[in-house]
């Protein structure tokens, strides 16, 4: 009789099939698709349905709290057919059965007052972490020093209606980055103050995989890109710094002593930077004729194409 022989690879991809059939069997039902519990919020445990009362109770108490809550988003909550714990208040602040037979006793259900950091976006991120905005929060700077969502956004009292902010932008950014406040007060500076442009239209507040929680790397600067259009390209001759450093190898972002933002003062000593005889450098250094005392000191004035070229290698008009 002929053996069959089986491929060790088959062996390996059936057995971790058969490990993860018996890991979901081993789920709680409250997990599984089809199981009689709705699927409970981050931060959640199950409990009894009969232990919420709806927010038309708790609006017999907390009433100016209540005319808060449905002027937001939130009030959306209330039509949820997912169950008792995804509605109004109690989708928040748990199940509120035992603080209204307790007369109101706080200790029997979810307050934000008093929580940690940890707890108060746990809690929110129960409905808001299945976004592209929000996914990144458990690795971005401000989940890792302690800033709740709470130190921005305000469900009941905001005073800016869009995403709830407790202060507008950049006012709101400026209570704890105050190190950044003063470029924006500088000659050449992005109108961050004017409103033309947001902190968060660079930066994503809620976390990223990138430093400074930026939106965008520094070799594509899609962030730059969205106003300054024409330094896109691609180019068929392309200057490597905008490419490999991004706007930042030459400008600074928020705001500069010099004209277009940047570093240096002299253009000739911004392209000195990189354009200096070193050895094995891959960079081209200065033609000898450029004598930097005199008129050679704006780079600019021959190489005007500087961020990119369809027609020259040097960046010539």
């Amino acid at each position: 009789m002929t053996s069959i022989r089986i491929s060790p690879w088959i062996t390996l991809f059936v057995a971790l099939g058969l490990a993860s059939a018996a890991a979901y069997a081993n789920q709680p039902t409250a997990g599984k698709p089809g199981a009689s519990q709705s699927a409970l919020p981050r931060g959640h445990v199950a409990i009894d349905p009969s232990q919420y009362v709806g927010s038309d109770t708790c609006k017999t108490c907390h009433e100016d709290m209540f005319k808060g809550f449905e002027a937001t988003p939130h009030w959306k909550t209330t039509l949820s057919k997912k169950g008792p714990q995804f509605q109004g208040c109690e989708s928040c602040h748990g199940p509120g059965k035992a603080h209204v037979e307790g007369g109101g006793d706080k200790s029997k259900i979810f307050t934000f007052q008093g929580a940690t950091a940890a707890e108060v976006s746990d809690r929110c991120l129960g409905c808001h972490e299945y976004g592209e905005e929000h996914a990144n929060f458990a690795r971005s700077q401000h989940n890792v020093n302690d800033v709740s969502c709470l130190a921005c956004h305000s469900p009941h009292h905001a005073k800016e209606p869009q995403g709830l902010l407790v202060q507008k932008q950049p006012e709101l950014c400026y209570t704890c980055h105050t190190n950044v406040k003063q470029d924006f007060n500088r000659p050449f500076r992005h109108r961050v103050e004017q409103g033309l442009v947001q902190c968060t239209d660079c930066h994503n507040q809620h976390g990223g995989f990138l430093t400074r929680q930026l939106r965008a790397t520094a070799a594509q600067d899609q962030v730059c890109f969205k106003c300054h259009t024409d330094k896109a390209g691609p180019f068929v001759f392309e200057h490597l710094p905008v490419k490999t450093e991004g706007c930042q190898s030459c400008h600074s972002p928020h705001g500069s002593t010099n004209p277009r933002l940047l570093k240096r003062a002299q253009t000739n000593l911004q392209c000195l930077e990189c354009h200096t005889l070193t050895q094995d450098s891959g960079v081209p250094a200065l033609p000898t004729f450029h004598n930097q005392s005199q008129k050679y000191q704006a780079c600019t004035t021959c190489h005007v194409q500087i961020h990119g070229s369809n027609f020259d290698e040097f960046f010539f008009k």
